[in-house]
Formats: C-alpha cells, sequence, structure tokens
C-alpha cells in the first residue's frame, strides 16, 4: 500500500501555465499538445522504470508524462525524445516542468534516493537512433545540465511543480535528441517544450525588418524603407538581431520620409496636402508653398508657379515664383563726337527678383537699311550682363544714326520665352570725325631708325588731311615725342640700339583729331657685333656654364646626403624621426577639413562580422569597454579590448571618440598600444585595440605591492620611457602621461595608452584637477608647473610627467602627494619642493626623478637620455642597492630643492652638493682644497689640474668662489 501511495504521489501534479507564445518564439516540440503515446525511447528497456502514463492539467485536457520511481537501483535510468529539427537555429530552449520527491520523505528501503536528474544532447543529421544506438553514456551525449528542483514533495505539505529552462547549443546538425537521465530520483516529467527564439517583424526610424532567427550573439538583419521613404545613405539600413530574439540598438543606417512626404509618427509617413509640398528626403515637415505658386495633387514634392510667373534654373525649390521685370525708364544719351554716354532709370516693377540686369543692342541705320553694329563698336564696361545704369559706347561712325535698345533682364528672362521688355532711343553721330587707325607696323629696321606704316580708315580715306605719331621707350609713358604725316608711313630717326618703344597714331580730319590707336611695340636692331656667329657663341658658352653649375649642385646634394646618413639626428630638434628611407612626423588629425577622413587614412575599418564580444570588462567616457575575439580571414584569432560608442551619440561626440583612433593608428612600436581597427558601418561604432590583460599599471602595482624585483621595476620604466621617445620623437605630446594611462600585459610590457586626452584634458572623478585660468582641466599631481600656469605643454612637460610616474612605478601605486589637496601641491612646486624617495628605492632612480622635475624645462634630460640611463643601471644591477635615504619620522616630507645658503656650508662636501658640482669632490680633497677657507683662494689653473675642463662648470663654481670670498669679507669686517 506504501508502495501505491507514493506513485499516486508523485502522478499529482500542478499545471502552471506558460502564457501566450510571442512573436520571439517558435515551438520545436510541445509534449502539452500531444494526445496521443509519445513513443519515447527508454533504457534499459527490460523491466523499464520509466512509465508513461496519461494525466490531466488544470484545464481538465489530457497530457502524456512520463514517471519514475525505482525501489532500489543504483544503475541509470534513461528516456530519450523523438528527433527534433532544429530548423535553422544555432541554440534552443528546453522548458521542462516536474515534481520532485523529497528524500527525507521517502521510505527507508529508498536508500540510493537523489533529488537531481541530468538532461543530455545528441545531434544527428538524420533520425537514426535506435535502442542500441548511439550508446547511453556522457559520450557520445552531449551534458548540457544537471537540474535540481525548487520544490520537492512530501507527504501532506503542498503540492507543486517545478519549471527550469536551459539553453542548448550549439546546434550545427540538422537535429537532436534530448534524453533525461536519473539514478534514484523519484519523479514526473509533466511537460517538455523545446522552442528558440528569433526577433520579430519590426518597423524602426522609417525602416522595416524582417522576422530574423539569430546564427550567433548577435545576427545583423537587413531592412527595406517603408513605402514613401527612402534610404538618407547608400546603404541599406540593417539591425542586429540578439540571441534572445530582441533587436540590438538603431538601425545602423535610418531611412526618412521622401520628397512629398512627411512623418506621421515614427514608422510612417504621409502625403503632403494641397498647397503644400516637400523637395528632399529627410525628416522635415511639409511646408506651405511660396508666393506665386500652388500645388495641383498631394504629395507633391515642388510647388508650380502661376500663370506668368516662373523660377530660375538656380532657385530652390522653396523659392518664390518672380517675373521677368519691366523696362527701363528715362534713357538719356550723351554725344561726344563718336562716342555716345547711355544712361536710365530702373524699371518700375522688378519682378520680384534682385538678380537684375541690363543689355545693350545697336542698330546701325544709313537710309532705309538698318544693320548691327560693327564688332568694332566697344561697350563699357559691358554690352550684356550690365548691372550699373550707365554705358559708354565707343568706336562709332561720324555722321551716323544708331538706334540703342536697353533690355531688362533677371534669372527668369530665359525660361520665360518672352521677349525682354525695353526701351529704345536714336542718336546721331557728329560729322567727319577721324576714325581710329589700326594695324601699326615695323617695316624696316636698323641700329638707330625704324620705318613703320598703318592701315588706312576705309570710313574717312578722303577726308583725312595728316597722321600724328606719338613714341616713348616703353615703359615711360611721360616721354612722348610727336611726329606729323601726311602719308599712312613714316621713318623715326635717332633711336637707341637694340631698345623696344611703344607707339600710337592717330588721324586729323577737319572736324579735328581722333582717337589715338591701340599701342604696338617696336624694337631697333642691336649693335652689328652681335652677329649670328658670336650670338651662337655666346649661348653655347652659357650652356656649358649652366651643365656646370648643374653638376656642382648634384654632387653638393649626394654628399649632403651621405653626411646624414652617418649623423644621429636630433629628435628633439627636429620632431620626427626616421622610418626607413623618409621621415614621419605625427598629423594632428584635427586638421582635417572633414576627421573623417583621418579615420579612414589612419584607422582600417573591419567588418563586424569578425568581432565576437565576450563580456563588458569596463564604462568610459564614451560608452563600454568589452573584451572580445577579433577573427579575421587569414590571420591568427586574437583577444581585442573593445571601446563602444553608446546610443543618442552627437556628431561631435562621434569625432571626439573616434579622434584617439585616428592618433593610435599612426603609431607603431612595441610600447604603443596597438590599433587593430575600427568599425563606423554599423551600430554600435567601436575601436578595437590589442588587450591587456593585466589593465592600468597603477592598480595592478597596488595589487602586486612588494611582489616585484627592483631590476623587473626599472625594466617597466625603461619600455615606458622608450615608448615616449618614440611619441616625443613623432612630435607628438602626451599630455596626460599617468601611470593609470599605461597598460600592462600578461609578459609585465608596460605600453602607452589613452591619448583622448592629448587633445581635449577633462575632468576625471579619480583623477582631481585643476582648472588654469586660460580654461580647460589639468591633472595637476601629473603636470609641469609651467603647463598649470601657460598651458605649455611639450615633451619636456612630458618629462615632467614621466618622472611622477617613475616615483608611482617605485611606490607600487602609491597617489603622488597623498592627501594634499591640488593647491598645496602647487604651492610646494613653486617652493622647490619635490617628492622625496618612496621606500627602498635605489638613489639613482630617485636622481632621475629630480631630473625630470627640474623647474627649467630646458635643464630636463630628454626621453632619450632617460632610455640610456636606465639601460645603464639595467646593464649593472648592483648600482639598484645602493638606496635613497629616507628621513627619520613616521611622515615622508617633501624636498627642498633649494640650495641651502652657501655661509651654512661647513665642508667642500657641502659646498659643492650645494652648487650641485658634487662629482668633483674627490678631486678637491686629493689637491689639497679640504676647507672653505682653502676654496675661497682657488683660480682657474686649480680647476684645470683638478680635472674640471668645462667651461661652464669652470664658470659655475668660479662664481661661488667669488661669493664666498663676499661672504668672507663681511665676517671679517
Amino acid at each position: 500500500m506504501d508502495h501505491v501511495f507514493w506513485i499516486g504521489s508523485v502522478s499529482w501534479f500542478w499545471f502552471v501555465l506558460t502564457g501566450l507564445i510571442t512573436a520571439e518564439e517558435e515551438v520545436l516540440m510541445n509534449t502539452k499538445l500531444e494526445t496521443s503515446d509519445l513513443r519515447w525511447t527508454i533504457y534499459p528497456n527490460t523491466d523499464p522504470e520509466w512509465d508513461e502514463v496519461t494525466g490531466l492539467d488544470e484545464e481538465g485536457s489530457s497530457v502524456r508524462t512520463f514517471q519514475i520511481c525505482p525501489l532500489e537501483s543504483v544503475s541509470s535510468h534513461w528516456l530519450r525524445t523523438s528527433f527534433i529539427p532544429r530548423r535553422g537555429a544555432s541554440q534552443v530552449y528546453v522548458e521542462v516542468r516536474f515534481t520532485m520527491m523529497e528524500c527525507s520523505s521517502m521510505p527507508n528501503t529508498y536508500r540510493t534516493c537523489k533529488e537531481t536528474f541530468n538532461l543530455y544532447l545528441y545531434q544527428s543529421d538524420e533520425d537514426t537512433a535506435t535502442h542500441t544506438h548511439p550508446a547511453w553514456m556522457e559520450n557520445p551525449y552531449s551534458k548540457v545540465d544537471t537540474v535540481a528542483a525548487d520544490f520537492l514533495l512530501r507527504r501532506g505539505g503542498e503540492r507543486k511543480s517545478n519549471v527550469k529552462t536551459v539553453r542548448v547549443g550549439p546546434l550545427a546538425k540538422r537535429g537532436f535528441y534530448l534524453s533525461f537521465q536519473t539514478q534514484g530520483a523519484c519523479m514526473a516529467l509533466l511537460a517538455v517544450r523545446v522552442f528558440l527564439k528569433k526577433c520579430p517583424p519590426v518597423t524602426r526610424a522609417f525602416s522595416s525588418f524582417p522576422e530574423t532567427l539569430p546564427h550567433s550573439l548577435v545576427q545583423q538583419a537587413g531592412g527595406v524603407c517603408v513605402e514613401n521613404s527612402a534610404p538618407l545613405s547608400e546603404a541599406p539600413p540593417t539591425m542586429f538581431c540578439g540571441e534572445d530574439g530582441q533587436w540590438v540598438g538603431p538601425p545602423s543606417s535610418s531611412c526618412a520620409c521622401g520628397p512629398g512626404h512627411e512623418p506621421a509618427d515614427s514608422d510612417r509617413c504621409r502625403a503632403c496636402g494641397s498647397g503644400q509640398y516637400k523637395a528632399s528626403v529627410g525628416g522635415s515637415v511639409c511646408r506651405v508653398c511660396p508666393d506665386n505658386s500652388n500645388t495641383h495633387s498631394a504629395g507633391s514634392s515642388v510647388c508650380l508657379c502661376r500663370a506668368g510667373f516662373y523660377r530660375a534654373a538656380s532657385d530652390l525649390p522653396d523659392s518664390a515664383c518672380t517675373k521677368p521685370p519691366s523696362a527701363p525708364r528715362s534713357i538719356i544719351s550723351q554725344i561726344n563726337d563718336t562716342v555716345v554716354t547711355l544712361e536710365w532709370a530702373e524699371p518700375v516693377d522688378r519682378g520680384g527678383r534682385l538678380d537684375l540686369s541690363y543689355s545693350v543692342e545697336c542698330v546701325c541705320c544709313r537710309g532705309p537699311v538698318c544693320v548691327a553694329c560693327a564688332d568694332s563698336v566697344t561697350y563699357r564696361p559691358g554690352q550684356v550682363g550690365v548691372t550699373g545704369r550707365r554705358v559708354i559706347i565707343r568706336g562709332l561712325l561720324p555722321h551716323t544714326t544708331y538706334t540703342f535698345t536697353v533690355l531688362s533682364l533677371s534669372g527668369v528672362s530665359a525660361v520665360s520665352h518672352t521677349t525682354p521688355a525695353s526701351s529704345s532711343v536714336n542718336i546721331t553721330t557728329s560729322r567727319d570725325v577721324a576714325v581710329p587707325v589700326s594695324g601699326v607696323r615695323r617695316t624696316k629696321a636698323s641700329e638707330s631708325s625704324v620705318s613703320l606704316s598703318w592701315t588706312v580708315p576705309s570710313q574717312n580715306q578722303h577726308n583725312i588731311q595728316e597722321y600724328q605719331l606719338r613714341y616713348s621707350l616703353k615703359g615711360q609713358d611721360d616721354g612722348w615725342q610727336y611726329v606729323s604725316s601726311k602719308s599712312s608711313s613714316v621713318v623715326l630717326n635717332d633711336l637707341a640700339r637694340g631698345s623696344q618703344y611703344q607707339v600710337q597714331v592717330r588721324a586729323r580730319t577737319v572736324a579735328g583729331y581722333g582717337h589715338f590707336s591701340t599701342t604696338a611695340t617696336i624694337s631697333t636692331l642691336p649693335d652689328e657685333e652681335e652677329s649670328p656667329s658670336r650670338l651662337m657663341l655666346t649661348g653655347v658658352l652659357v650652356a656649358i656654364g649652366l651643365l656646370i653649375l648643374i653638376a656642382v649642385v648634384i654632387v653638393a646634394v649626394f654628399c649632403f646626403r651621405r653626411s646624414n646618413r652617418t649623423r644621429d639626428p636630433d629628435p628633439d630638434k627636429s620632431g620626427q624621426f626616421l622610418m626607413g628611407p623618409g621621415i614621419k612626423v605625427y598629423i594632428d588629425p584635427f586638421t582635417y577639413e572633414d576627421p573623417n577622413e583621418a579615420v579612414r587614412e589612419f584607422a582600417k575599418e573591419i567588418d563586424v562580422s569578425f568581432v565576437k564580444i565576450e563580456e563588458v570588462i569596463g564604462a568610459g567616457e564614451f560608452g563600454e569597454v568589452c573584451r572580445g575575439r577579433l577573427r579575421v580571414p587569414g590571420r591568427k584569432e586574437s583577444c581585442v579590448a573593445i571601446k563602444t560608442l553608446k546610443g543618442g551619440y552627437t556628431d561631435k561626440q562621434r569625432r571626439d571618440f573616434l579622434s584617439e583612433a585616428s592618433i593610435m593608428g599612426q603609431f607603431q612600436h612595441p610600447n604603443i598600444i596597438h590599433l587593430e581597427g575600427v568599425i563606423t558601418a554599423s551600430c554600435p561604432v567601436m575601436i578595437l585595440t590589442e588587450y591587456m590583460e593585466n589593465g592600468a599599471l597603477d592598480s595592478f602595482l597596488r595589487l602586486n605591492d612588494g611582489q616585484f624585483t627592483g631590476i623587473q621595476l626599472v625594466g617597466m620604466l625603461r619600455g615606458i620611457a622608450s615608448g615616449m621617445k618614440y611619441l616625443s620623437e613623432m612630435s607628438f605630446v602626451h599630455r596626460d602621461l599617468a601611470a593609470r594611462n599605461i597598460l600592462v600585459n600578461s609578459n609585465l610590457v608596460c605600453k602607452v595608452s589613452d591619448f583622448g586626452l592629448s587633445r581635449f584634458l577633462t575632468e576625471n572623478s579619480s583623477d582631481p584637477t585643476y582648472t588654469s585660468s586660460l580654461g580647460g582641466k589639468i591633472p595637476i599631481r601629473w603636470t609641469a608647473p609651467e603647463a598649470i600656469a601657460f598651458r605649455k605643454f611639450t615633451s619636456a612637460s612630458d618629462v615632467w610627467s614621466y618622472g611622477i610616474v617613475m616615483w608611482e612605478v617605485m611606490s607600487f601605486g602609491e597617489r603622488p602627494y597623498w592627501d594634499m589637496s591640488n593647491q598645496d601641491v602647487i604651492n610646494a612646486i613653486e617652493q622647490d619642493y619635490r617628492l622625496p624617495a618612496p621606500p627602498e628605492c635605489p638613489a639613482s632612480l630617485h636622481q632621475l626623478m629630480l631630473d625630470c622635475w627640474q623647474k627649467e624645462r630646458s635643464s630636463r634630460p630628454r626621453f632619450c637620455a632617460i632610455v640610456s640611463a636606465l639601460d645603464r643601471l639595467i646593464r649593472h644591477p648592483a648600482s639598484l642597492k645602493i638606496t635613497a635615504r629616507i628621513p627619520d619620522g613616521l611622515s615622508h616630507p617633501l624636498l627642498d630643492q633649494r640650495a641651502p645658503p652657501l655661509s651654512l656650508c661647513s665642508s667642500v662636501g657641502e659646498w659643492l652638493r650645494a652648487i650641485k658640482m658634487e662629482r668633483y669632490e674627490s678631486g678637491f680633497l686629493q689637491a689639497g682644497f679640504t676647507s672653505i677657507e682653502l676654496i675661497s683662494h682657488i683660480c682657474t689653473e686649480d680647476l684645470l689640474r683638478i680635472g674640471v675642463t668645462l667651461a661652464g662648470h669652470q664658470k659655475k663654481i668660479l662664481s661661488s668662489v667669488q661669493t664666498l670670498r663676499i661672504h668672507s669679507g663681511s665676517l671679517r669686517y
């Protein structure tokens, strides 16, 4: 009876409704919908423990269930489903509804009782499973999960069922089987539902995307623009479908309502109404038609002009329609011989336009016949396109009647297909005025004379009484000489040899002189000695001289380049570095008119399908920082750090975000963080760099406090200095060098990173900054004094920051200046106080820090010198055992770098240290200068004997000796 009771208790269950199946789920199998036997495979099939029974759910519907409650068994009991096609899914979800008996409620005979069961997966391209294939064991089956019950049944207790959902994947074959394996559990399988998740059809930003089944972490889906909309770029809209069946982010490229349509809501476009228009694709609304225009139908992209009104070809669709101007008014003419000046008033109606211009037409009438004026008639400022209201007309014939017509024109005159409005005036020129002469030419020439002739004007050749010619040396307009001639030729004598003259001719009739002709240039012959043979000889000699000069220049350039190749260039003077045969310098991406061009030039675009995001490891100013994998075809898979740009960004934020990639892409050095590429063609925008396993240097050192030897720390410092040496040679100033911006990989290689502040200095809550008087945020504790005061950032200011980084490294990530305020730090630096040596810091390293913190930036070492100094320490590790002296007491007071007064120096050693010449202490003592009194009598010869050969050091020591003498004299008196 007890056995029957427990079996009955297990058979009882409580069904819980799962709710309506949404569009995101597609069911592959659901036992609740089956009314006949499921015919699942049971193992062992001889005396099986699994029983298939029929039960009722809470709605009274018949459902098929499996139950098992072995009395005493240590063997495994398997239950395998039928073949389930995966329908293209890369992963599916299994929802299991079951009840489980509590072992403590079971009789003592159930000593092997358990409260869990295992779920297994077997994939296959065909439905080939039998009672013996595949073998009933973990391999070939793959274990998915061990399932435990949240609610256990006990006698007389509350009856609840359990629902567990398990993700199964990745799936690669056409289908699969699920197997349930128990070993001592007393349970019942009430329902099993297998389903996949997919993104439902969706419309966003006027883009429609179909139902999409994700095959990876994110699946790109292509969309189309909704009706009456068009894409804003050439690329079609795309969105990413997440593995959970949810759409991720906005579309990569949006659509917008097309011409003649405006947004009705976020997903629909409606046609513009009557009397409205929209000219282009975009999110703007329809506008009322401009003046003198209207639409004939809904959905118009342009308003048509009313009759009699027009738009010029250059007018925009939102321009009002206009009409041609009316005729000019009140034409006034002034006649001076054969010159006519026309003036007129503006038209009464400009037609609503501002581009008013005028054209002048000329007709010559002799008797009843009128023809267009000859080409010799000139108009000033012009004949067509005149914007003023005054024209001077020259070159008219004497005693001739002309008709001048002034036309009013505007931008719509050409498209109106009507005759422009105009006004005319008739005038008659004076009689017998001489026509200008033309065709002045040289017919014969010698060293001191030329013969000239010209063309006789045909209009009044019988009325010409004489010609007047004037000439002067070319360029001397105030030295004219005049000659008269009755014929159309003349000879000019007493001219200079080999000189050029400017000549003008005019004719005289009974009405007086006409106008001078245009200027003609003539020249006399050179000296007789300048024979052709002599000229040829001169040319040959000049050519030979030029060849010799070219050869000398080529040899000089060759020697100069050869000497440059043997000389080590000074990077601090040139700001450049040699890279192969050329020279390369850093280029600021913000100097580009289009910053996106800098991204395309310096950063490689990577296909988003090559990138797999694995986990979020942090958050930055612009978005999340993730760790992921980069799989580029033909290359080994690599781990990368991925910076993402969060949604809703502005164009400026996007430019600032990508500017760091434009900077990093220019650097190739083992101690500079390497840029793998960028993703800008899809959303979100990403920057991919190499992955640094140990993260930021400051936190890494704090985590491993005291775990590294001195030589390891110097090696880290050497790597940072090498990277900064490379940047300084590229003429690049970092501006924010600090341990937090140094990344460390698994091999303890340090690499300079975070170039976002190299142009823009911003505030960080964990790194207090100081606002300078010139604006901008500056990290005070790491910044050189001249950069704080004047924003003077140079490689020398980076050297100061490097000294602070050295202090951070040797103190294992301690905060510089501890808990001092920013203002206290500034005041201490101005008073020449400096940080003391960290505990167990080698004296040589602390001295190098003090050199980096010299107040005069020209006195600080360059990065090339810092690298050399660290290399020497690495080659001679014994020098690292000499540690700097730490002051007594619990606190670490700042070091005062100001030299003590010379009056307080009681020994030669103190005096030399006060003037920073302690390197010569042993030489002074060996030469017998053992007291301050003896020092005051030293001279230049003594310094040479001691070994002070540098002129600068001699001058510094002698100047201090002179101060000692003065001080000794004041004490004596």
